[in-house]
């Protein structure tokens, strides 16, 4: 689906605990962002990551990041979650492309349009911030289709 919005201005955290201000810190040109809002939410993530590999290994110009989004009542404690996510996954490149969002969660799905938290969001956002492609759920055939289309268009 092709929108007509920018990716909003939120404070966010990777997992190496660099401070960073979305979309800003996107790096690609075109960059895949998957936004999980729940933690069982990572399964579905994870679907899209073999795929989006492939694609960053032949595009130079694409990155991709996962977004956890966790809502204000955990952010004392966010360096105990943030921290027991890193210790599973240890690897720095995946450490570096997970950026934690703590806080009001409208502040992202009020300006992305999303309706529905029972499932990921991803989105290609173009340098600029400007959502180029949205969509939702798990990695598919149709799914991956449009994403690639949209990747092209973009190039």
């Amino acid at each position: 689906m092709t929108t007509s919005v920018t990716f909003p201005n939120v404070e966010a955290r990777n997992l190496q605990g660099l401070g960073v201000t979305l979309p800003s810190a996107f790096e690609g040109a075109r960059n895949v962002v998957i936004v999980a809002f729940k933690r069982d939410h990572q399964a579905l993530v994870d679907s899209w990551l073999p795929w989006l590999e492939a694609q960053a290994a032949v595009d130079p110009g694409l990155r991709f990041y996962e977004v956890p989004t966790i809502g204000r009542i955990w952010a004392p404690v966010r360096n105990m979650i943030d921290g027991g996510m890193a210790r599973a996954i240890k690897e720095p490149v995946v450490l570096q492309r997970t950026l934690t969002v703590y806080g009001d969660l409208n502040r992202l799905t009020g300006p992305l349009a999303v309706t529905d938290t029972s499932t990921i969001a991803v989105f290609l956002v173009d340098a600029a911030g400007t959502v180029l492609w949205s969509g939702t759920g798990p990695f598919t055939d149709a799914s991956s289709g449009a994403l690639g289309d949209a990747l092209h268009a973009a190039r």
